[in-house]
């Protein structure tokens, strides 16, 4: 049976609330909800805990998923949101020409990137390879190479 959610009880950052938590982990009633992080922003969703709780979120628009948000805290049972780490492709190109036109390729293509000086880093928000496809021409060329960012 699936645990449906209709709001954030709290986050697990608040005193009172991570005492009880504690002491659920150590009774082993914590339950782990892991989402990635394009998932923060969605108010229904449907995933499934570390132990196998199907949850089935409904939040209103003024709640947000957030790292430590509690969806369930009572006598039996803790399901507190944990975000995957976040993967970057880090790109870099091998002049300024060649940087604005990557920029502007990945924006075309909606994909989240930030700045660090002489890189762009991408946010991988599916399998890498399907990112370094939609990059190829720019590697063919030599223009951009990939750096191991580790």
């Amino acid at each position: 049976m699936a645990f449906k959610v209709h709001g954030i009880v709290g986050y697990a950052s608040d005193p009172i609330i991570a005492e009880q938590i504690h002491q659920l982990a150590h009774d082993g009633f914590l339950e782990i909800l892991l989402i990635e992080q394009q998932d923060v922003a969605r108010h229904r969703l449907r995933a499934v805990t570390d132990k196998g709780t199907e949850c089935l979120i409904a939040i209103p628009r003024d709640q947000r998923l957030g790292d430590g948000a509690v969806l369930r805290l009572d006598q039996h049972c803790a399901i507190v949101v944990r975000l995957q780490e976040e993967r970057w492709l880090c790109l870099e190109p091998m002049s300024l020409s060649v940087a604005m036109e990557l920029g502007y390729f990945c924006g075309n293509l909606h994909w989240r990137i930030r700045f660090e000086p002489g890189r762009l880093f991408v946010a991988l928000e599916g399998p890498e390879k399907d990112y370094l496809d939609r990059l190829d021409s720019f590697f063919v060329k030599g223009q951009v190479r990939v750096v191991e960012s580790g």
